[in-house]
């Protein structure tokens, strides 16, 4: 499909679903007074919802989508595997790891809590393919074994701690754990927001190298790409974006696996045209798995990780066998 066609489907695809997602709520809103209350207009409690409430949530959920969507495609073409994602790696559970250490033991004017959740992703992410090296090289079968080991290593340090934490020193930690979109507020989206845009911003930058790393280290060397620093940056960033995700919205799996296939079909391999793409369809495709966390039970909210695994569990299954039989 051409980029002319795409990046408006997908522009569409995006403001539909924010329209959905700040539309959506436990209390009816009719649509006239959502509109007024993000004009500015109203100050009673449907308008306080829909300011307050509703819009951060809405924010938090495109820029948590984008994050992880691009996140999941400078890993993927990194470590040259269709199967990297920051929640199978084990990265997000390094994240999850540090912002936990950080509510338990570093105020936040010492180090931001964003800042702790990369320091663990980034060290998770090491200990990952250090692990996964054999022989000067590393499979991608070995990678994604060590990434679910190390993941399950680290989720029985977060039960630890939550089990061991103080009464209420981490508040609604399980909810957390689960991945919530619920915490959402102006102070978050301002708190999260220069963490995406650099991150993005430096992907956008090394979208020639990301493109020349897909050819193999060699190549990407005799093309003139000083490999290894490029590896360092686009492994640090793709760390920052995971990290500082996870540190405001929990732990939700399997964008960074989905979102960069669906944006590869739609516009190709090139990252100047993939990085944009898969922070739309990003963006777009959690917002919707919100609104369906929120809405399909009846008993009340779902957590939106549990929604995300259900879709993306079986689609790396599939993934998994496909490559596993060559096809």
């Amino acid at each position: 499909m051409r980029p002319v066609v795409v990046y408006p489907l997908l522009g569409a695809a995006f403001a539909g679903a924010m329209a959905l997602s700040v539309a959506t709520g436990s209390t009816h809103i009719a649509p006239a007074d959502v509109l007024g209350a993000l004009a500015g207009g109203g100050a009673d409690t449907a308008a306080r919802v829909v300011r307050e409430l509703r819009l951060p949530r809405a924010l938090l959920g495109a820029m948590v989508g984008g994050a992880l969507s691009v996140s999941g495609v400078a890993f993927q073409a990194l470590l040259r595997n269709p199967l990297a994602d920051p929640y199978i790696l084990g990265v997000s559970g390094g994240a999850a790891v540090g912002a936990l250490l950080a509510s338990l033991f570093v105020t936040s004017a010492f180090l931001p809590l964003p800042a702790c959740a990369f320091l663990g992703a980034a060290l998770a992410a090491t200990a990952v393919f250090l692990l996964a090296r054999r022989g000067g090289g590393v499979s991608r079968e070995r990678l994604v074994l060590m990434g679910v080991v190390v993941g399950a290593f680290l989720n029985a340090l977060i039960m630890m701690m939550v089990t061991m934490a103080p009464p209420g020193r981490i508040p609604g930690a399980i909810y957390w754990l689960m991945g919530d979109l619920g915490q959402g507020t102006l102070s978050r989206v301002g708190l999260l927001a220069p963490y995406v845009a650099v991150g993005l911003i430096v992907l956008l930058l090394l979208s020639r190298g990301l493109d020349l790393l897909l050819l193999g280290d060699e190549a990407a060397f005799q093309a003139g790409l000083p490999v290894e620093r490029i590896k360092t940056v686009l492994y640090l960033t793709a760390s920052l974006l995971a990290g500082s995700v996870v540190a405001v919205s929990g732990l939700i799996g399997f964008i960074g696996l989905i979102v960069p296939h669906g944006a590869r079909a739609l516009v190709g391999s090139s990252h100047r045209r993939l990085l944009p793409a898969a922070l739309l369809l990003g963006a777009a495709f959690l917002l919707v798995a919100d609104v369906a966390a929120r809405t399909l039970s009846p008993s009340g909210e779902l957590p939106v990780g549990a929604v995300t695994a259900l879709v993306g569990a079986p689609f790396f299954l599939v993934l998994l066998r496909r490559k596993g039989t060559g096809a």
